[in-house]
């Protein structure tokens, strides 16, 4: 889980000019700014932190992107983490099902958070199919690595699918028509957080 967290915090400042790019087009120009902020400080706060439960550690990153994260995102990936960290509860080795449950956790909790569904040109455009791609490779046996790998590629799918889409909420809903033709930046994040947890996986048995 901390390897995710670094992995996160190192995909997001890498990609950081392009999310910029992308929120410039449909919204404040501000995503990847305020994501690079906020995971360097989950980065600051890992630090002595790595001996946690996986929960823990989530908790720290969901707590610290609440804290330091303008905009949307703060709050939506805050209360993502938050709630998959509430579904792992005590557990220290996570298995495929409960990738599946936190994936699951973290979802509902977007939406919840920003009353948003698929269709709607938002994260939840990446979030929901990941989780579906991860309970069906889960039914079917796969490993951790192999569950999160089809999240991630579902994720990434799914914010592709988001560039025809007329965005229906948050401030891109204020361009109508003119949303469409442009990816939501919230999903492509999704997609390199979740791409993020494969590659930390990777080297895991």
């Amino acid at each position: 889980m901390a390897d995710w967290l670094r992995e996160s915090a190192r995909v997001i400042g890498e990609h950081r000019q392009e999310l910029i790019d992308l929120d410039r087009a449909i919204g404040d120009a501000d995503h990847g700014e305020n994501l690079d902020r906020g995971f360097s400080a989950v980065l600051a706060k890992l630090d002595g932190a790595d001996s946690g439960t996986p929960a823990a550690l989530l908790k720290i990153a969901a707590m610290t992107l609440m804290s330091s994260v303008g905009g949307a995102a703060g709050p939506l990936y805050g209360t993502a983490f938050l709630r998959a960290a509430t579904s792992l509860g005590d557990t220290e080795r996570i298995g495929p099902d409960d990738v599946v449950g936190l994936l699951t956790a973290a979802r509902d909790g977007v939406v919840a958070r920003g009353k948003a569904e698929p269709g709607d040109k938002t994260m939840v455009d990446a979030w929901t199919p990941a989780v579906e791609a991860a309970g069906t490779a889960a039914m079917a046996g796969a490993s951790v690595v192999e569950v999160l790998a089809a999240a991630a590629n579902a994720a990434n799918a799914g914010a592709t699918a988001t560039e025809p889409l007329i965005a229906r909420k948050g401030r891109a809903s204020y361009l109508a028509e003119r949303s469409a033709g442009h990816l939501d930046p919230g999903a492509v994040s999704t997609g390199l957080i979740l791409q993020a947890a494969v590659d930390a996986a990777g080297g895991q048995p």
